[in-house]
């Protein structure tokens, strides 16, 4: 029989393993369950994801929801309302390409409700610049598509991943303009196809330096004209709804906060995926837009999902660095200006300030090095050079080709005084994308039964320990669409019971605070969040030691204490939420991942780098896996909001 979590199962917390006799790393903040220990012929991604995930599940006969309850009555309409409450067949959380084109698919059998925190088309694909990788060139190959990814990946992907994506990504792409989405031509009438750092072929397909755009704007069109989606703008995600089946949890939805009229609003769902991006507000700079704090990751946790190589975060390492504009920014920008990858892999040179080129002494690719390189290289130059920037420069290219293909950053540089076409461009790295997340099987299953992922804030394999430039789109497509049958044949297997709403303790917006302990609370937040964001680039950045990352631990969960303790003391209470402390306490969960997942990590591979063990170890080369485990003292953070300590 199906037994709801109760409110007051228990804290929880997690163990870190790199592989079965690399020992488990534990510390006491994360929640879940203890699961089975892997074997390391299991930890291996090339052994089969889907199988990994499967092993701690039971086989049972009866309905999900049990046989001794009330008679359970599906649910058809687009939406039934019970007080807060709204029922849906599919629920989707993020507005980005991976949210959109799954909607799409599912809305052909069922209703479906798209939770996005800002306008839905607030989202890390809205800003990708670059283009989308597939082998369209006759010259191309899907092997030499792999090889690059695999490469660039430091030879942690997972093979049959990555042959799944590099093959079925040019059908998806077709998938798009069929839908009307508008990707730039050559004169010879074909798709022009641009080449990136760390691609040895001419294979990105792109809408001149606006490619994102340009496919959430064909996405967006054909969701608002589907009947069967209902989109809810300004709906914060709090937490995901799990009861435990025997050994399995299982998804039932998540809980709401409607950011601007401070209404809770619980969402019931048969299916729910996951595919909120990533979470680069860990750091003071980053390409990402404000909505990217990691929201899924924490909740998927929370929620004992099981995840796989947080310590890879991506840098891009050419974000525009604002203190080197003729004309500097009116205001702080709330996310970085990203110069796309493709202003290197169209003949762009880097420099110092001195006006030296630097890349050919670091790798013999030089500017088209893969972006760990790059991001490492130009963090090594400012550091001797005491230097703030770097200058990358595209003006020796033809005034016409450059405004061509960049006329975005064309533009926003000239607004601020500086001609891409006669001047270089500043630039800095910037927080920019989770390799890590999390762990999906090939058809973007985790774990937790009825809860799928696609996107950045799954961890599929295909990255590995650096992402290849415009392999993210690409990714999102094609597990958003794989992740389309498992996900109806569970929604057709399941039934909503109309009583499944008060499971849970619902969540309470905080107005009986009033307004100047709000004031004091908001303040401080504000206070913790930079101070993280300092913590996490200054100890937890593009190089990193063993002890750095130890006082990065010490100091994040004094902050962490400091914060909730401020917060319990002027009245907040463990199930109240609201927009800055919910994102607090999903960047405080998230950046605990990272940092435990890096200390787990004894070697330099990819985007980890540590002056401690600076070599590639063979034996090392496994996935990182955060297994949740016993019951242990646990923070705000770490815990769903109805589940609190006895």
């Amino acid at each position: 029989m199906t037994t709801c979590i109760p409110a007051g199962s228990g804290n929880l917390h997690y163990s870190v393993a790199l592989s079965k006799g690399h020992g488990c790393r534990k510390t006491s903040w994360v929640s879940g369950i203890a699961l089975k220990r892997s074997t390391q012929k299991e930890l291996s991604w090339s052994c089969g994801v889907s199988k990994f995930l499967r092993f701690q599940r039971f086989n049972f006969s009866q309905s999900p929801f049990g046989d001794n309850q009330k008679p359970l009555r599906t649910v058809t309409s687009s939406c039934l309302r019970d007080g807060s409450t709204k029922y849906f067949d599919f629920a989707v959380i993020g507005s980005g390409v991976a949210g959109l084109r799954y909607s799409l698919e599912v809305a052909k059998h069922g209703t479906v409700a798209v939770i996005t925190k800002a306008e839905p088309h607030e989202s890390n694909t809205n800003y990708a610049q670059g283009g989308v990788s597939a082998v369209l060139c006759p010259s191309d190959s899907v092997e030499s598509h792999m090889h690059d990814t695999i490469v660039a990946g430091a030879y942690l992907c997972d093979e049959e991943t990555v042959r799944v994506v590099c093959t079925e990504g040019p059908d998806r792409i077709r998938e798009l303009i069929a839908m009307g989405a508008s990707f730039d031509h050559g004169e010879d009438g074909n798709l022009h196809l641009a080449r990136e750092g760390g691609h040895s072929h001419h294979r990105i397909v792109h809408a001149a330096d606006m490619t994102g755009r340009e496919i959430e704007r064909a996405l967006l069109e054909a969701v608002v004209n589907d009947p069967n989606i209902s989109v809810f703008e300004h709906h914060l995600a709090v937490d995901l709804l799990t009861c435990q089946d025997g050994s399995d949890t299982v998804c039932l939805g998540f809980d709401t906060l409607n950011t601007e009229t401070l209404e809770v609003i619980r969402i019931i769902s048969k299916v729910t995926l996951l595919a909120s991006g990533g979470a680069g507000h860990m750091y003071p700079t980053t390409t990402n837009p404000p909505v990217a704090t990691g929201d899924g990751m924490a909740m998927a946790h929370r929620a004992q999902a099981v995840i796989s190589n947080m310590e890879f975060v991506q840098f891009h390492p050419t974000a525009l660095a604002d203190e080197g504009l003729p004309i500097k920014p009116a205001k702080s920008r709330e996310n970085a200006f990203l110069i796309t990858e493709a202003v290197r892999g169209d003949g762009g040179i880097l420099y110092n300030l001195g006006m030296e080129r630097f890349m050919p002494l670091y790798d013999e690719r030089a500017e088209l090095a893969p972006r760990d390189v790059v991001a490492r290289s130009i963090d090594d130059q400012l550091k001797k050079r005491n230097e703030k920037y770097v200058l990358l420069d595209i003006s020796h290219k033809p005034r016409e080709k450059i405004l061509s293909h960049f006329p975005n950053i064309a533009a926003e540089c000239l607004q601020h005084g500086l001609d891409i076409t006669r001047q270089p461009i500043p630039v800095v790295p910037a927080a920019h994308y989770m390799c890590g997340g999390v762990r999906a099987g090939l058809q973007g299953e985790t774990n937790v039964r009825g809860l799928y992922v696609a996107g950045e804030v799954a961890c599929t394999g295909l990255h590995g320990a650096n992402r290849l430039a415009s392999n993210s789109l690409l990714e999102a497509l094609v597990f958003a669409r794989r992740a389309v049958q498992p996900s109806i044949d569970h929604m057709k297997s399941s039934k909503h019971d109309p009583s499944a709403s008060n499971w849970w303790a619902r969540p309470v917006v905080p107005l009986a605070l009033g307004s100047d302990a709000m004031n004091r609370v908001e303040i401080m937040t504000r206070e913790v969040r930079k101070e993280l964001q300092s913590i996490m680039w200054d100890y937890v950045g593009i190089v990193r030691s063993t002890t750095r990352l130890e006082f990065a631990e010490q100091k994040i969960g004094e902050l962490e204490g400091k914060w909730e303790d401020y917060l319990f003391q002027h009245g907040w209470e463990p199930t109240m939420v609201g927009l800055e402390a919910c994102e607090m306490r999903n960047l405080f969960c998230c950046a605990k991942l990272v940092v435990s997942s890096a200390l787990a990590r004894h070697e330099s591979r990819g985007l980890h780098y540590t002056i401690d063990f600076p070599h590639l170890e063979e034996s090392k080369r496994l996935p990182t896996i955060i297994f949740p485990c016993s019951s242990v003292q646990s923070t705000w953070s770490s815990r769903q909001l109805y589940r609190q300590p006895l």
